[in-house]
């Protein structure tokens, strides 16, 4: 059934960001499969399907979107992306709205090409690819009950640093540190884990800020993800 209420065009108004999406027509479902499980991996979100990328709408001319949605989360998305459609009539053209949930309890990979699947996230109006700590952290999460840590200095000084710092990089901690690539990791998805640092989009790289820590300079913070 088409409805027509006016809180779509209100939502058209806000322009794309961290929880919308517009996309004019979906022709590979392949694509769009980026856009579910960014969503999914993150806050959850809403796909306006016929609205142009400067909210103009041109609607959608057939139940074509719908199916080529359903491929990209049912051949596309592993797990599966679960989601919800809603028609609207505005000014005579059909829009599909596509509504997916935040996941609970399981990480998303979209296949990009045949049989190489990548996680991503949104943040502001971008699916960004996920990184190996925030990959680490996920599963850490979904496998594990209770976190028990033992702190070595490693951890203290970077604790330490980031209570006189706005943030740190893996490669900058590798020098602070003087510790591999991986073990640098691994001790940031253990204090992520703890709550003890959070992960910060900035300037197209992941950082990495003490909890209480907000001076970044213009930082996205991936909220609700960790």
């Amino acid at each position: 059934m088409i409805k027509t209420l006016p809180y779509i065009k209100k939502l058209i108004s806000e322009g794309e960001h961290q929880q919308l999406d517009f996309k004019f027509e979906i022709s590979d479902s392949r694509k769009i499969a980026k856009t579910l499980v960014a969503f999914a991996n993150t806050d959850g979100g809403t796909l306006l399907i016929g609205v142009k990328d400067n909210g103009n709408i041109a609607g959608v001319k057939s139940d074509e979107e719908y199916y080529m949605v359903d491929a990209a989360a049912t051949m596309y998305c592993k797990p599966r992306v679960a989601f919800e459609t809603r028609k609207w009539n505005v000014d005579g053209k059909t829009v599909l709205e596509v509504i997916i949930a935040k996941s609970a309890d399981a990480t998303h990979f979209a296949e990009i090409e045949p049989k190489k699947w990548m996680a991503y996230l949104r943040v502001k109006d971008e699916n960004i690819l996920a990184n190996t700590v925030l990959l680490k952290v996920w599963k850490k999460k979904q496998r594990e009950k209770g976190i028990l840590i033992e702190f070595s200095e490693k951890e203290k000084l970077l604790l330490t640093y980031l209570s006189t710092n706005d943030f740190i990089t893996i490669s900058k901690f590798c020098k602070v540190g003087m510790v591999s690539r991986h073990a640098a990791e691994n001790i940031m998805v253990n204090l992520i884990s703890l709550g003890l640092i959070k992960v910060v989009y900035n300037n197209l790289e992941f950082v990495y800020q003490g909890k209480d820590q907000k001076k970044t300079p213009e930082p996205s913070r991936l909220a609700g993800l960790l």
